[in-house]
């Protein structure tokens, strides 16, 4: 089973990606966690990707996609997926589709966790991140015990440059431009499943699981 995850930025889905994975026993790709581990392993698509990620916009259409083919060709023949964050646009959703059908396989379903901009917004420009073991925290709805300091190991927390608030505005106003009319195709290839993105993580969770059993098996 393949799932392309879509969500803009803030409405959760690394988080609800990983619970789909460990429930349906499928990999997790996520292509902003591949480009930050080219960022610090400095690899030559890192280097190449940096100035793109720190101004709040979208890689190339060529880069986010090499990426995230190479992460799927070194999975075993079958090995069923969870695509977050990509495609974002129809020209990726057209360069994966053709990749897939290279290997027989197919999108089984698109989840869409729908959240209200305002949200998002608030959502993203309080999110903190420690240096030292990359916990996530927030500064309304789950601050640290001491300013600045993980109550995991004590590092020192920092803002990502993507997380600023005069990037986040950027972020979604590129996101939406872009990925407006990805949704509208999944839409008319029957594969878009809404999902309500207000609510506690498990609500949330729980709606998924319910979609991908009613619409993805």
């Amino acid at each position: 089973m393949n799932i392309v995850l879509l969500g803009a930025p803030g409405a959760g889905k690394g988080t609800q990606a990983l619970h789909i994975a460990g429930r349906f026993h499928l990999a997790h790709i996520s292509s902003g966690d591949l480009f930050r581990q080219a960022l610090e392993q400095e690899t030559d698509l890192g280097k190449r990707a940096k100035s793109y990620m720190e101004q709040g916009l979208l890689v190339p259409d060529e880069m986010a996609t090499e990426i995230v083919m190479e992460r799927c060709d070194s999975l075993e023949s079958g090995s069923g997926v969870v695509l977050d964050s990509f495609p974002r646009n129809l020209t990726q959703a057209e360069a994966l589709d053709s990749a897939l059908k290279a290997r027989s396989e197919h999108i089984d379903c698109v989840l869409y966790i729908k959240v209200a901009r305002e949200s998002l917004v608030q959502r993203l420009s309080g999110r903190w991140v420690c240096r030292n073991c990359q916990a996530t925290y927030h500064a309304i709805s789950s601050p640290p015990l001491r300013e600045g300091k993980c109550d995991n190991c004590g590092g020192g927390l920092y803002q990502r440059p993507d997380d600023r608030p005069e990037t986040v505005e950027k972020r979604l106003e590129v996101y939406f431009e872009e990925t407006a009319p990805l949704i509208e195709y999944f839409q008319g290839t029957k594969r878009l499943v809404e999902i309500e993105g207000t609510g506690s993580i498990g609500e949330i969770r729980d709606r998924i699981f319910a979609a991908v059993e009613r619409d993805c098996l």
